[in-house]
């Protein structure tokens, strides 16, 4: 008996408070992962602006607004900037070491400080610690727990201060969710510079940050990592450094028309 591939079933959520932008409402199309054709699913629909949680893809289809813009760093062309060298230098001594997606109490208590001391009032300050391993562990897609030490030896394997849950996917490495020590400043920004750093390593062309949204603080950071790509209704195009404060333009108003009939 022949199995046949099967075209996953999209949804639309109902509208809520934008996580992003005050006072707008946002809303999302998703679909599942599941079964042996999960991980090829994921693939296609990350190169169409869709992100992961747990096993569902989603990505925003809000209504009358396309701030949200899915980028991806070109890791070929990748050049750090002084800064961006600084920071590699100050945490070149870090251990890195990719595990399976397992959840720890550890990584759990560097989450809640993460969380506590950047997003207090954000909706995974409240998430608890089943809730934590239903992030990590509620995968049908090839993930890995990526971990940031400090102090570590042959004895000891040191102090976490950084996690990054990634999915492994044919062209790239995609951050799914970061977090690490607020009191190490630029510890975010190094694990992202490591990560296209091993990309480039093993010759894959891309790392997939999620979305950036222009007008909002929080996504600010990921304009820096350039040459990026940002997804437009007619495909991914670089983004120029110098237009981080005024790109995207608005896409066409009938785009996300478009984008669900492609879907």
């Amino acid at each position: 008996m022949t199995i046949q591939n099967r075209a996953p079933r999209f949804f639309v959520t109902s509208e809520s408070p934008c996580s992003y932008l005050p006072g707008r409402t946002e809303r999302k199309v998703f679909a599942e992962l599941r079964g042996p054709e999960a991980n090829g699913t994921n693939e296609v629909l990350a190169r169409i602006g869709f992100r992961r949680s747990q096993t569902v893809a989603y990505r925003p289809s809000c209504l009358g607004c396309q701030a949200c813009v899915a980028v991806r760093v070109v890791t070929a062309a990748f050049n750090p900037s002084r800064s961006q060298q600084r920071v590699m230098r100050r945490y070149a001594s870090l251990s890195v070491s990719g595990c399976e997606p397992w959840a720890t109490q550890e990584q759990y208590e560097l989450m809640q400080r993460y969380l506590g001391a950047r997003h207090p009032e954000g909706g995974m300050a409240r998430m608890d610690a089943h809730d934590f391993a239903d992030m990590v562990e509620a995968t049908t897609v090839d993930t890995l727990i990526v971990e940031y030490r400090r102090g570590t030896d042959s004895d000891d394997p040191g102090e976490l201060v950084g996690v990054s849950l990634t999915d492994r996917q044919s062209d790239g490495l995609s951050m799914v969710y970061s977090f690490f020590d607020p009191d190490m400043p630029g510890l975010g920004s190094f694990m992202i510079l490591d990560h296209i750093s091993r990309a480039a390593a093993a010759r894959l062309p891309y790392v997939y940050l999620g979305y950036w949204v222009k007008n909002s603080p929080r996504m600010a950071y990921k304009a820096r990592f350039a040459p990026l790509e940002a997804l437009t209704p007619e495909g991914w195009f670089p983004l120029a450094p110098g237009l981080k404060a005024g790109f995207p333009p608005s896409p066409p108003a009938d785009s996300a028309i478009r984008i669900r009939r492609f879907l």
